[in-house]
């Protein structure tokens, strides 16, 4: 999740994974998945830095669950990250993630 403006300057928080595009002209403007369209004061590049620094995050959170850091690869492997000098293609996945 995101925190936005509005044109109105009223603040919201939108969950970045319904972002289909967001386009400047002059306005940023979202489209989301369902077609919806959301006019918002940040430019592109902040929006883009927003949705990098959230899923960053996410990522901390699970790698900190995780017991080891092979399963860290599997996570950023099924997320199509890359966290080492290898190609993506290089990392198979060896078995079933853990249950807790």
């Amino acid at each position: 999740m995101i925190q936005l403006t509005r044109l109105n300057n009223i603040s919201f928080v939108l969950n970045c994974d319904l972002i289909k595009t967001i386009e400047s002209s002059p306005d940023t403007m979202l489209t989301l998945i369902n077609g919806e369209k959301i006019i918002v004061r940040e430019p592109c590049e902040e929006i883009a830095e927003l949705v990098m620094a959230y899923r960053a995050r996410l990522l901390a959170l699970v790698s900190r669950r995780l017991p080891a850091y092979d399963d860290l690869q599997r996570v950023v492997s099924i997320t199509s990250l890359d966290v080492s000098d290898q190609p993506a293609a290089a990392q198979p996945l060896r078995g079933p993630l853990p249950r807790r």
